[in-house]
């Protein structure tokens, strides 16, 4: 595959490279961050194409569709002898819960107040189970079964709690706001119960990979729409694994060399930079049972607080 950004050939060579490829991961990575905001479906042989030149063949494409279907992430439609996939309801608000972290503008201010969730009345298998929904959703563990977060919805902890039928025997206590946000045995106990450090080498590996590529495309006369397309998915891709595992802690109780916040400069600068000419390599070469996919909606030019 010809490309002019050699950085992203380097990237793309290091995303082949990886044992095992986890193609049904990027896939996942595809459809919210591109086919959702144009209707939500694509034809198979457009999903084929546009992965091609990551180097994942055709048969992998499709063992890894037949999983995500299978796992109830995909669902198909036949029309003729064309087969057609979207996200289906679950998958959709997995991708909702998930996304809405990637692209969001920034952090709300914090006030200071904290949600602690206590596990000891569930019973063994319903405490792991809960401890791991809570961790997804940003919590901390203060002890083996107290679960802390600054600043959560509650509506959202509790829909959580419900969908594993653990919210009735969870205690829930939410604290008042705190003269001093932040002192010393605070932010050394936040930097123990969400592995903070461990957290800060990822965003420095993502750092040192996409900076290269941001200064190469910023510096280019004229910007392909294959290579913003693909470089626009490695972006969401490796940035979405780490907002995964971010809890999403308020500035007061980070450190004041945390390498998230320049990861997310970054990511939102290079998204801005190549998110038309991806647009158009979509609009180009994906199709839908009816045509051409359609112009994405309103709310992905609101991504990162706005990308006009």
């Amino acid at each position: 595959m010809d490309l002019q950004c050699d950085q992203l050939g380097l990237l793309i060579e290091r995303f082949q490279q990886r044992r095992p490829l986890r193609t049904g991961s990027l896939i996942i990575t595809l459809f919210g961050d591109a086919i959702v905001p144009r209707g939500g479906t694509i034809w198979l042989g457009s999903l084929i194409e546009l992965l091609e030149p990551m180097g994942i063949n055709q048969r992998l494409v499709r063992t890894s569709v037949f999983r995500l279907t299978r796992e109830g992430w995909l669902m198909a439609e036949k029309v003729g002898r064309r087969s057609y996939y979207g996200l289906t309801a679950a998958g959709r608000r997995q991708f909702e819960k998930a996304f809405k972290r990637v692209y969001a503008a920034s952090q709300p201010a914090w006030d200071g107040a904290w949600t602690l969730v206590v596990l000891n009345q569930l019973s063994a298998e319903l405490r792991g189970e809960a401890r791991q929904e809570l961790e997804h959703m940003g919590f901390g563990g203060f002890s083996p079964t107290v679960l802390a977060h600054p600043g959560l919805e509650r509506a959202e902890l509790n829909a959580t709690l419900q969908e594993i039928n653990a919210l009735d025997d969870a205690i829930i206590f939410e604290t008042r706001n705190q003269e001093s946000f932040a002192p010393r045995p605070l932010r050394l106990q936040v930097r123990e119960a969400w592995n903070l450090d461990q957290l800060s080498v990822g965003y420095r590996e993502f750092l040192e990979q996409f900076r290269p590529l941001w200064n190469q495309m910023k510096k280019a006369k004229r910007l392909e729409p294959r290579e913003c397309f693909l470089a626009r998915v490695l972006l969401i891709h490796e940035y979405r694994k780490l907002m995964l595992r971010d809890p999403l802690l308020p500035e007061e109780l980070l450190p004041s060399d945390w390498e998230g916040r320049a990861a997310r400069q970054l990511c939102r600068n290079l998204y801005r930079l190549a998110y038309r000419g991806a647009e158009e390599w979509l609009g180009e070469y994906a199709e839908t049972a009816e045509g051409p996919l359609p112009e994405p909606g309103e709310g992905f030019y609101q991504r990162f607080g706005g990308l006009d």
